[in-house]
C-alpha cells in the first residue's frame, strides 16, 4: 500500500482528464490509488439519486474523454463562494474541494464525499462524487481563480510570510518534525504513476509550492501548546489563512484548463 496522496482527489482527476488522451485504467488507478472503487451518483440528472443509481467512477470518465471538454478543480473553504448551489455547494465546502467539468452537451460540478472506515492503523476510504448539472462555470472561474502567472507570483509571497511565522514561532524547536513533514508532502505530490507523464512545468512547479505552502501554514496554525498561544497572542491566524487561500487557488489553477480556448 503507498502513501495516499498529498493532492486532493479533485485535483488529480482534473490533471489526469486535461492531458494529451489519457488512458482510461491508468487515469483511474492513478485518482483511485488505495481507495475503495469510486462511485457517482447523479450522472443521469437525478435530483436525489437513490443509492442503486450509483456508477462507476470510469462512466464519468468516459463521458468526460468521449469529445472536447474543459475542466476546472476549486479548493473551496467554507464562505467562500463557487458556481454551484444548494447540498452541493455545502458539500464542496465540508470536503474542501470540487470538480467541475464541461462537455459540447453539459456542464457539470462533481464533489467527492469521502468516508474513512477501519482501524487508526489499518483503514481505507469509500468515494462517491456527487454529480449535479450547473449554468457554464467558466466566467466564474476564470475571475475567482486566476492565471498560473498570478498564481506563482501569490505564492511566492506567501511562502516568505508563512516561512517567518515558523521563524518567529520556533516551530523547528517545538515540532522536530517540522522540516520533514514540509518535505514530504512536496515532493509525494507528483511522483511517477500519481500525475500524467509530461505535465507542464510551470504546473508542477506551482502544486509542489503550494503543497509545501499549505504544509508550513499546518504546522503553523497547529494545536500544540504554547507555540499556538503564542501564535494567538501574534494575531497572525488571519494573515495565514489568506496565505493558505492563495496555496489552495494557486492549486486549483494549476489543475484548470486554459478557458480561454474554445471547448
Amino acid at each position: 500500500m503507498h502513501e495516499p496522496s498529498p493532492l486532493p482527489r479533485s485535483v488529480l482527476l482534473a490533471l489526469w482528464l486535461d492531458s494529451p488522451a489519457p488512458e482510461p485504467a491508468v487515469l483511474l488507478r492513478a485518482v483511485q490509488g488505495d481507495d475503495e472503487p469510486h462511485t457517482v451518483h447523479g450522472l443521469d440528472g437525478a435530483d436525489d439519486p437513490a443509492p442503486s443509481d450509483a456508477a462507476p467512477l470510469a462512466r464519468l470518465v468516459a463521458e468526460v474523454l468521449a469529445g472536447p471538454h474543459q475542466v476546472a478543480a476549486l479548493l473551496p473553504a467554507p464562505g467562500e463562494p463557487a458556481p454551484m448551489t444548494g447540498r452541493l455547494a455545502g458539500l464542496a465546502a465540508d470536503q474542501g474541494e470540487a470538480l467541475l467539468l464541461r462537455t459540447p452537451t453539459r456542464a457539470l460540478a462533481a464533489v467527492p464525499e469521502v468516508v474513512r472506515f477501519g482501524s487508526e492503523r489499518e483503514h481505507g476510504h469509500l468515494v462517491t462524487w456527487h454529480v449535479v448539472d450547473v449554468p457554464d462555470w467558466r466566467t466564474a472561474v476564470l475571475g475567482g481563480v486566476g492565471s498560473l502567472q498570478d498564481a506563482e507570483r501569490a505564492l511566492r509571497e506567501g511562502l516568505v510570510e508563512a516561512t517567518e511565522a515558523l521563524t518567529r514561532l520556533d516551530v523547528a524547536r517545538w515540532r522536530p518534525d517540522a522540516a520533514g513533514r514540509i518535505e514530504a508532502a512536496r515532493d509525494g505530490a507528483l511522483r511517477p504513476g500519481l500525475v500524467p507523464d509530461g505535465l507542464d512545468a510551470r504546473r508542477a512547479r506551482v502544486l509542489t509550492s503550494a503543497l509545501r505552502l499549505r504544509a508550513i501554514v499546518r504546522l503553523a496554525t497547529e494545536d500544540d501548546g504554547a507555540a499556538v498561544n503564542l501564535w494567538q497572542v501574534d494575531q497572525r491566524s488571519t494573515a495565514l489563512r489568506e496565505v493558505d487561500r492563495s496555496a489552495r487557488r494557486a492549486m486549483a489553477a494549476a489543475a484548470t484548463s486554459d478557458l480561454r480556448t474554445p471547448s
